[in-house]
């Protein structure tokens, strides 16, 4: 079998994140987030990956050659010379896709986390015999987005509805589609999106279905929602009873260290938190629903909550940083300096206190 993850561009909601690395290396809990994605399609006997990418794929590919090998996996790219939208890339990949054996293949989107169950999702399109499957999720506010309207009992999908002022169902697209080639003839090489355009057409001829979405689910394309998809993501490890979740004196719910994190006397550590490689969080630090990434330290009795810290950064002696701050790669907060809300650029000294949200360029 074979996945189509559509990368696509800047990752400018995640900035300044992604003015370092492209957006699908950026880790979310201590793995890059394309990683999650790959080895569980590799975990249901996908062998070929392909990413749909219009922007800086060679590190994309130098990064990712580790892990074919590691994961024994091919996994290869197919560029874009101008945006093409959520359906064009699959015509630019159709050769890439189709193979001789008419197998169906995923198409993904690189934000979405969730515990993709693929295999249930492989089961569900051989059952209903149509030509599409998509995953659909559950959510409490559907007038944001655009709603899937659906017989309940086979999931045959009727229409969807954008952004509905009335009730038309609570249920939205998700991201994750299984797909038979057939669907590639409904594509042309133009930047077309897939939902507007091509799926319609599928359900209007009842060859369309939606799978409830088990689980948990989040597109984790901006920062704040990247928060909160880590704290789901943990979540469901503990439901699984995860040795991966860090125990101990100073732990608080559900946190993930990383074996060469070193932290020290005194700390209070969670609930939402991952510390990532080569950190060192210093005695007396409180740390709470935050992202610390490779090779940061934190110092004595700093304050962090509900924020980002990028690669290699410092966070001073009694700093706080909260509400959302992100710091992008080797920031350096002073001490006893506060930030609320602030998005700092990468290499950058914080020397004075950020009282609003706002960019530090």
């Amino acid at each position: 079998m074979k996945a189509l993850i559509l990368v696509g561009g800047f990752g400018t909601r995640l900035r300044p994140l992604t003015l370092s690395v492209p957006k699908p290396l950026v880790e979310f809990a201590n793995k890059p987030m394309i990683l999650h994605q790959i080895e569980a399609l590799k975990a249901v006997g996908v062998t070929e990956v392909v990413l749909a990418i219009n922007y800086q794929p060679e590190v994309m590919l130098n990064f990712l050659k580790e892990f074919e090998t590691k994961l024994g996996i091919t996994i290869t790219c197919s560029q874009e010379t101008e945006p093409l939208g959520t359906a064009g890339p699959l015509a630019l990949a159709r050769d890439k896709l189709v193979d001789e054996s008419g197998e169906p293949f995923f198409v993904l989107n690189s934000d979405v986390i969730s515990e993709y169950p693929f295999k249930e999702m492989i089961e569900f399109h051989k059952a209903h015999g149509g030509e599409a499957s998509i995953m659909v999720t559950k959510v409490d506010e559907p007038s944001k987005y655009g709603v899937v309207v659906m017989e309940e009992s086979t999931g045959q999908v009727d229409k969807f509805v954008e952004k509905p002022k009335l009730f038309v169902g609570n249920k939205i697209n998700a991201g994750i589609y299984l797909l038979n080639p057939s669907v590639l003839d409904r594509i042309e090489l133009r930047p077309t999106s897939i939902e507007k355009e091509v799926f319609p057409k599928i359900a209007a001829e009842k060859k369309l279905y939606a799978m409830v979405l088990p689980g948990f689910w989040m597109d984790i394309g901006q920062p704040r929602d990247y928060i909160t998809g880590l704290r789901l993501y943990l979540d469901s490890l503990r439901k699984k009873a995860s040795p991966k979740l860090a125990t101990g004196p100073n732990i608080v719910g559900n946190v993930l260290v990383h074996e060469t994190a070193k932290i020290g006397e005194g700390c209070l550590i969670g609930p939402d938190v991952a510390i990532g490689p080569g950190c060192v969080v210093e005695s007396g630090v409180r740390l709470s629903r935050c992202t610390v990434m490779r090779g940061v330290r934190i110092k004595k009795h700093a304050c962090i909550s509900s924020s980002i810290i990028g690669w290699h950064s410092t966070v001073g002696q009694w700093a706080r940083v909260e509400n959302m701050t992100i710091l992008g790669e080797d920031v350096h907060v002073c001490d006893e300096i506060y930030s609320n809300g602030g998005v700092v650029l990468p290499h950058k000294e914080i020397k004075s206190s950020i009282l609003k949200p706002e960019i530090v360029m």
